[in-house]
């Protein structure tokens, strides 16, 4: 069996190396070759009549990039591909991932989509502005529909600052959220793997709303609530996902409540938090469902 695992070639970060690298360790342990890609752009090629791949034969790709162009040429030619087009194209894009949870017994705060703007000179409507504050009430998110790590990511505290937020993010797709404040700056991050929460952990981050480590969080092992691995295992069955993160946060009501869903989320703080090999359960799900056929 061989296999390929794809990442970005312009932006890496030392997660992703990491994350190729971990993952081609237990491929390897297993007896299954596989080779790094980070050209995967150049190595592909369509006409009127096929896709063509420029890549040795291969029986999967993990897939850890997010074009979306290069994963569907790459499905289409007919490479099993972990995860899937489809399920990497909506986590991308923050509002598709809401749409899809929506209508599914989900909680997630409420959210309410800006319109988009085409041109840098048009102003912003400000009734717009208490419209949104009148649903959702102060402090309000405000999420860039593109973006990882926490960047992208606002808060406004007061009408002055909504306004701000609102001219910087127009030109791009963006919505509002409901803040929600039971537990400030925490969230707990499930690891989902072929819809079983395989790992978990609780990260705080005492100086920033957003609780992401690249933002100055940190992580803290967990007993997993058994709700919380519910909803996680439901949205990764809900979004067709083979591997993901689901980013949970502490509801009002004591529910939780989907922060994002991440389809290449990086698992090495968590494999050092909890202890478990995220990696090697990956590889073996991989082998297995290959081997079924699937």
């Amino acid at each position: 069996m061989k296999g390929l695992i794809f990442i970005n070639p312009f932006l890496v970060p030392a997660q992703s190396v990491h994350q190729a690298q971990r993952l081609k360790e237990e491929f390897n342990k297993c007896g299954v070759e596989v080779a790094v890609i980070t050209d995967g752009f150049s190595q592909v090629a369509i006409d009127g009549e096929s896709a063509k791949i420029d890549l040795d034969a291969s029986d999967f790709a993990i897939y850890l990039d997010k074009d979306k162009y290069l994963s569907e040429i790459l499905e289409k030619s007919g490479l099993r591909l972990f995860n899937k087009h489809t399920a990497v194209r909506v986590c991308d894009d923050k509002g598709q991932t809401y749409i899809a949870l929506s209508g599914q017994g989900i909680k997630f705060p409420k959210t309410i989509f800006g319109g988009l703007c085409y041109r840098k000179d048009l102003p912003i409507k400000e009734e717009w502005a208490d419209k949104i504050a009148s649903v959702l009430g102060y402090p309000i998110i405000i999420k860039e529909s593109f973006g990882s790590m926490g960047k992208g990511v606002h808060k406004a505290d007061n009408r002055k600052e909504l306004l701000e937020v609102m001219e910087q993010v127009k030109l791009k797709p963006h919505l509002f959220q409901e803040y929600l404040s039971l537990k400030k700056g925490v969230d707990v991050r499930v690891i989902v793997i072929g819809g079983k929460a395989v790992a978990s952990m609780e990260r705080r981050n005492q100086n920033d709303f957003r609780s992401n480590v690249g933002q100055g969080g940190h992580g803290e092992k967990i007993e997993l609530p058994s709700k919380f691995k519910q909803v996680a295992e439901k949205c990764a069955k809900v979004l067709g996902l083979d591997y993901c993160g689901v980013d949970l946060l502490y509801g009002n009501d004591g529910q939780p409540y989907v922060c994002e869903v991440n389809s290449n989320a990086f698992f090495d703080g968590i494999e050092e938090v909890s202890g478990v090999n995220v990696a090697g359960a990956y590889a073996d799900y991989v082998i297995e469902t290959i081997k079924r056929g699937k």
